[in-house]
C-alpha cells in the first residue's frame, strides 16, 4: 500500500516535509518501528534559497545535505542527485522489519525512476506500508507508478492512518 498526500496551493513551502518529520518523531517515540527518510529544509534567510537535506530515521549518521548553492540568480535546479542516491542507500538497510516507512516525497527524480523511486516498490513489494508526498506536479507520473496500490490521505487523517497500521489506539 502507498498511501498519499498533497498540500493545498496555498499552503506554505515546506509544510509537507515538516508534517511527515513531526509525525515520524512521534511515531518512533512511541516505539513503532518506522523506517525511511524526512526532509529538512533549512531557512538562510529572506532572499536565500533554503538548504534541503535527508535525515535517515535509524541512521546515526549525519544528515545528508541534498541542494548543492548554485549562486546568486542561477535559476537551475539545485538538487544534488548523487547525494540523494547516497541518502537511498544509507535508507535502503534500515526497511527490515519496519512497519511503516515515510518517504519524504515522489517528487521529479522519483517520476523519472530514480531516487526513492525503487525502495519504494521494494517496501511495495514487500507489503510494507509506505507513505509519502506527493506534489501536483507529479501525482499522474505517481499514479501510474502505484497503480492499485495508491490511497490517497487527507493530511489531518495522517496519524491516524499511520497508527492503524500498528493497530494502536489513536
Amino acid at each position: 500500500m502507498l498511501a498519499w498526500f498533497s498540500t493545498d496551493e496555498g499552503a506554505a513551502p515546506g509544510a509537507a516535509d515538516r508534517l511527515i518529520e513531526d509525525l515520524a518523531t512521534d511515531l518512533r517515540a512511541r516505539g513503532l518501528a518506522v523506517a525511511g527518510a524526512v526532509q529538512r529544509n533549512l531557512d538562510l534567510g529572506p532572499d536565500c534559497a533554503c538548504d534541503m537535506e535527508i535525515v535517515v530515521l535509524g541512521d546515526p549518521g549525519a544528515p545528508l545535505r541534498i541542494s548543492q548553492s548554485l549562486g546568486p540568480g542561477a535559476q537551475g535546479c539545485r538538487l544534488d542527485t548523487g547525494a540523494l542516491e547516497e541518502a537511498v542507500a544509507r535508507t535502503a538497510p534500515h526497511l527490515d522489519g519496519a512497519g511503516l516507512v515515510v518517504i519524504p516525497k515522489f517528487g521529479r527524480q522519483e517520476a523519472m525512476g530514480r531516487g526513492f523511486r525503487e525502495l519504494i516498490g521494494r517496501a511495495a513489494a514487500e507489503g510494507q506500508p509506505v507513505l509519502l508526498y506527493v506534489p501536483r506536479q507529479q501525482q499522474a507520473a505517481f499514479l501510474e507508478f502505484a497503480g492499485d496500490l495508491a490511497v490517497r490521505l487527507d493530511p489531518q487523517a495522517l496519524r491516524g492512518w499511520c497508527l492503524d497500521r500498528f493497530a494502536v489506539p489513536s
